[in-house]
């Protein structure tokens, strides 16, 4: 074979694990160690769970493996051993004990931890046994997380289904590098080439050789690197023509009406020079495009403003690419992913002609505008209580001096609307934090496309709608949701839009008892409570103190403040901490305020079935939760407060939580009457229609 050529097989998780001949796979020192979170690996069992039951017929492809034979039978892994590594601990999640083995060469940790894997039953053995020995936290972790989302996710009935579908239908790219090849040469010829051609530079190829003339694709290739600085405001990111012959000076101005329009705006901003006149061949421009100088009319002196974007590029296309075919009539937006992985196939699937990608750019810039200036973004600071880093603010060009400025989207100081939109934003964002579940980001955007005048008040309205229409027609409908009570694929459309457009009947409501029925009283067994009834619940409790006590007069013996702890059902702790609240991205956990490891049934115990519903859980930060699986609930109580019993918002990261623990507080119990009493209250304030 000639060492030119790279030998790959499409494998299955099966054949990758059973092979005929006994194999292993090898990790080398010089990869570092397994680093994937709760949120990457969670993603990837949803991922592979969502392709199940799309079509379980169909192969879910995780990725690509480059492996290097080193003989006997003894693959050292070039590349992918963090995928690798991913797909042996979901192995073991699901109680599978592969034949092939995966060692780490030269790193015991790392070994002994996945050999434990290979016997044992469940998590608390995994981290409680075997206590001497030293373990791979981030192995352990990733077990713990695989198999809590697993549990969570897929119920006892189809769990046999899904595991044939996991071992026969995942696939993976296996690329074998021959045993007599020159490794050092390979990695050179590797380098030399730098990173491969990307899904989405792909799709710009084979859009920008749709266009008709070399001119139309230098402008479409000026609209594509504009949009694709995810972490930048678009504005201040044109690089080939002023800013305010685009956006101009007003939060309602989008001036170009067609991708025509940009293309004349371009070229008669644009200098004149040589690099201007010299005519550039599209594999120039894609593999080129950041070096190419394209000059700017008017140089912008600004300092770039910066963020941490809320979604990669790829996935950003995708809703671009959907908002456009909303108006094909044979379209259906349920069938539509916005998974970065199938990014290639949605856009085979739209068959985009000349006058489409050119629609496609158009709306591309605008949704990068309206996203970056509508929609929040999180600032480079951490989340501290002192500072909420989520913003919702504008950047645009003053009239007067050409200087960038960033003002709040709400003007006029209407603190309590910015204040609105902002936790009504993040709230879906940190709810929703993969980024191939942002239908929110969807909804948002196309309404901004579709209302031009961008009233906040009406926009407010829509997001505010939007909560409420997921909660009670989706969360409260079991038609919606699967065995888990988590939604099943294409409840958000089939809920939000109607034939294309937006669903604009009222919003159904519901009641505490249909509420229970779903989430359980305390007296059946609960299906599980997905982390949005809290999300929206904190902004609901969030809602009432911003409605009824912001503001000057309310002293602490007032009759309004009392009424308002009243409802809350819990003494006063003050109202610093709803003025200071905001959806802190540390809020991970769902934590059992009287704990699973207590909750035996035994006498002066509460059972498993009393402490699982809404009434016992609360969401926590996740560095808060790491530690109290046994703690009691007054126990926690010293570990969470201050010598002035002051609660640490940003740690606790719950309205929901803080309630609890002042209910906790002040009775210096926590039982099965605390714990209805206060779902009874929740559930009021979820329920209310103001």
């Amino acid at each position: 074979m000639s060492k030119n050529e790279l030998p790959l097989e499409e494998m299955s998780i099966e054949s990758l694990f059973f092979s005929n001949v006994k194999c292993t796979f090898e990790i080398p020192i010089y990869q570092r160690n397994y680093a994937w979170e709760k949120e990457e690996i969670t993603a990837l069992i949803q991922d592979i769970y969502d392709s199940y039951k799309k079509d379980a017929n169909r192969p879910y492809y995780i990725g690509t493996l480059v492996s290097y034979n080193k003989g006997d039978n003894v693959y050292e892994i070039i590349d992918g051993q963090q995928r690798l590594t991913t797909i042996r601990i979901l192995m073991a999640a699901v109680g599978i004990k592969p034949s092939n083995t995966l060692t780490y060469r030269a790193r015991k940790k790392s070994d002994d931890t996945i050999r434990l894997l290979t016997r044992t039953k469940d998590t608390k053995e995994l981290v409680e046994k075997d206590e001497r020995d030293e373990k791979d936290e981030g192995i352990i972790n990733g077990y713990r997380y695989a198999k809590s989302e697993i549990d969570d996710l897929i119920s006892k009935t189809e769990r046999s289904a899904f595991l044939n579908y996991f071992c026969q239908k995942v696939h993976i790219v296996h690329y074998r590098v021959p045993k007599d090849i020159d490794l050092n040469h390979y990695f050179e010829i590797m380098n030399s080439r730098g990173e491969q051609l990307e899904k989405h530079e792909i799709v710009k190829a084979q859009l920008m050789e749709k266009l008709n003339d070399d001119e139309e694709r230098e402008v479409f290739n000026f609209i594509w690197e504009s949009c694709s600085g995810m972490s930048v405001y678009v504005q201040q990111n044109l690089n080939g023509i002023n800013p305010e012959r685009v956006f101009g000076y007003s939060l309602k101005d989008f001036l170009p009406v067609s991708f025509n329009e940009i293309v004349e705006g371009y070229h008669e901003t644009k200098k004149e020079d040589e690099g201007a006149k010299r005519r550039i061949s599209i594999a120039e421009i894609i593999t080129n495009s950041r070096k190419i100088d394209w000059k700017m009319m008017e140089e912008d002196s600004d300092v770039k403003d910066s963020f941490q974007p809320i979604i990669d590029f790829p996935n950003f296309l995708l809703i671009v690419l959907k908002i456009l075919r909303m108006n094909e009539d044979s379209f259906s937006p349920i069938d539509f992913t916005l998974d970065d992985k199938e990014l290639l196939d949605e856009f085979r699937k739209a068959k985009l002609d000349a006058e489409g990608v050119r629609r496609f750019a158009y709306i591309l810039l605008k949704s990068k505008y309206l996203l970056d200036n509508y929609i929040v973004h999180h600032s480079r600071e951490d989340d501290t209580l002192e500072s909420n880093p989520w913003k919702l603010q504008v950047w645009q060009k003053d009239k007067e001096n050409k200087k960038g400025l960033l003002k709040n989207l709400v003007e006029h100081g209407n603190q309590s609307l910015q204040d609105k939109l902002v936790n009504l934003l993040s709230m879906f964002e940190v709810t929703f934090t993969a980024r191939q579940r942002k239908n929110y980001l969807f909804y948002c955007l196309l309404y901004l496309i579709t209302h031009e005048d961008r009233n906040p008040v009406e926009y407010a309205g829509f997001v505010e709608k939007l909560a409420d229409r997921y909660f009670f027609e989706v969360y409260m409908d079991p038609e919606k949701l699967n065995e888990k009570n988590r939604p099943i694929p294409g409840s958000f459309d089939m809920t939000v839009l109607n034939k294309n457009a937006f669903n604009d009947s009222s919003v159904r409501m519901g009641t505490k008892e249909q509420f229970e029925c779903i989430y359980g009283d305390g007296k059946v067994a609960s299906r599980g409570v997905p982390l949005f009834v809290f999300s929206y619940l904190d902004y609901k409790l969030w809602k009432l103190y911003d409605r009824t006590m912001r503001g000057e007069g309310n002293k602490e013996e007032s009759a309004e403040r009392k009424a308002f702890f009243a409802r809350l059902g819990c003494k006063d702790f003050g109202l610093k901490v709803f003025d200071q609240f905001y959806f802190s991205r540390t809020r991970r956990s769902l934590e059992h305020y009287y704990p699973q490891a207590l909750a035996t049934g035994a006498e002066d115990t509460l059972s498993q079935i009393e402490i699982n519903c809404l009434g016992n859980y609360a969401m926590i930060g996740s560095e808060a939760n790491s530690a109290g699986s046994y703690w009691t609930p007054w126990a926690k109580l010293d570990y969470y407060l201050d010598s002035s019993r002051k609660i640490s918002l940003v740690s606790v990261a719950s309205l929901k939580f803080l309630i609890m623990m002042s209910i906790c507080d002040e009775r210096r119990k926590w039982d099965f009457k605390d714990i209805m009493n206060h779902q009874e209250k929740m559930i009021e304030i979820l329920m209310e229609q103001k």
